[in-house]
C-alpha cells in the first residue's frame, strides 16, 4: 500500500506503517494546492488540516482506501460521500483527548484567578491585590455539551475541585462514568455556571452558541470552547460579554482561523450576521479582561504529538 503523508506528524507514525511493508511519502511542506493532483498515485492519505477534501476531490480518488486525520475533527473532509465511494475516514481523538483536557481546566483557572492579568501587572511594576481577587471552583456546576473523547477527559481531570459536572449529548445515552451525571439540555440551561463546549463541528452545532442559546441559561456564565471556532457565534458572545450574560469566556478556538489553523485572517471579514466584522470583534476579545485566549493549542502537547501518530498507525494497521 502507498500512502501519502502531507502534514507534519511523529516519526512513530512513519516508523510504524514502513516496519510492515508500506510504503509512506512524507511531504509536510508541501502547498495545499499541489496535494490533489498527487493523490491518483496513492491508496491512502494522512493529513491534519492542510487540505480541505471536497466531493469533486475525492469522486476523482476513488482508488484510495482510506483518508486519516491526524487529530479529532473530521470537518475538513467530506465524509459522507468519502464513506458513500468505498473511502474510510479515520481519525484519533484518543490521541489528544488528555492535553484538550487539561487545558481546558487550566484555562477556567487561569480565568477566575486573573493570572494572565496579574501576572502581566506585575511585569510591569503593578502590585494589585484586592483588583485580582478571585473566584474558586468549588461549589459550582459544570455543564458539558458533548460527551465523547474530550468531553469525558474534561470531566475527568475536573474530580478534585468539589464541582458538581453534568453533560448532555444529543447523540449519547447511558454514558455516566462516574465522573458526571447524564442530564437533559433543560438541566443544562438551569444548573450550569460553566459551561465547556465539546462537540464536533458540524451543519448542527455550527453556530451553536448564540444568542438565543445563552439567553436560554437561568444563570449568567463562564463560557469554555476548545473544540470549534465555528460552534460559537463571536458577534453574540461579545454581545453577551457585554452585558454580563457571559461573565467571561476561555477561547481555545475562533471562527476566524483559517482551514488549516495556522493562523487567522486579518482581513475584515462579515461574519453572519452581516452587522460586526472580525475587527471590531477581535479586537474586543483581544482587550477584554475578562477573556482568555490561546490559539488551538489545547490538543498540542508533546505527548499528544506522539499519541495522535500512534494511534492513526494502529487503527490503520488493523483495517488495511
Amino acid at each position: 500500500m502507498k500512502i501519502l503523508i502531507v502534514d507534519l506528524v511523529h516519526n512513530i507514525l512513519i516508523e510504524k506503517l514502513e516496519k510492515v511493508g508500506y510504503k509512506c511519502d512524507y511531504l509536510p511542506k508541501i502547498e495545499a494546492e499541489k496535494i490533489a493532483p498527487l493523490l491518483p498515485d496513492y491508496n491512502g492519505l494522512i493529513i491534519r488540516s492542510k487540505i480541505k477534501l471536497t466531493k469533486e476531490i475525492l469522486s476523482e480518488n476513488r482508488q484510495l482506501k482510506f483518508v486519516a486525520r491526524v487529530g479529532a475533527g473530521l470537518e475538513s473532509i467530506d465524509v459522507e460521500y468519502a464513506e458513500s465511494i468505498g473511502i474510510k475516514c479515520i481519525n484519533s481523538p484518543e490521541g489528544n483527548r488528555n492535553a484538550v483536557g487539561e487545558q481546558a481546566v487550566g484555562m477556567i483557572l487561569n480565568l477566575f484567578n486573573n493570572i494572565c492579568k496579574a501576572n502581566q501587572e506585575v511585569r510591569n511594576g503593578i502590585w494589585q491585590r484586592e483588583p485580582n481577587r478571585g473566584l474558586e471552583l468549588s461549589g459550582k456546576t459544570i455543564g458539558i455539551i458533548g460527551y465523547g473523547n474530550m468531553g469525558s477527559s474534561f470531566a475527568k481531570c475536573l474530580q478534585g475541585f468539589d464541582v458538581k459536572i453534568i453533560s448532555y449529548d444529543k447523540y449519547k445515552k447511558n454514558y455516566a462514568d462516574g465522573n458526571t451525571t447524564e442530564v437533559k439540555m433543560s438541566e443544562i440551561f438551569e444548573k450550569t455556571d460553566i459551561l465547556s463546549i465539546h462537540t464536533p463541528l458540524t451543519s448542527e452545532t455550527k453556530y451553536l452558541i448564540n444568542s438565543n442559546f445563552i439567553d436560554n441559561f437561568e444563570k449568567n456564565i463562564y463560557l469554555i470552547n476548545t473544540a470549534r471556532g465555528k460552534i460559537v457565534n463571536t458577534a453574540d458572545l461579545v454581545t453577551k460579554l457585554k452585558s454580563g450574560k457571559i461573565l467571561g469566556a476561555a477561547l481555545d478556538v475562533l471562527e476566524y482561523e483559517n482551514v488549516s489553523f495556522e493562523q487567522i485572517s486579518d482581513k475584515k471579514q462579515q461574519i453572519s450576521d452581516e452587522k460586526l466584522n472580525f475587527s471590531t470583534n477581535f479586537t474586543f476579545l483581544k482587550n477584554a479582561q475578562n477573556v482568555i485566549l490561546t490559539p488551538h493549542i489545547a490538543g498540542l502537547t508533546k505527548e499528544s504529538n506522539i499519541k495522535l501518530s500512534e494511534v492513526i498507525a494502529d487503527k490503520i494497521l488493523r483495517n488495511f
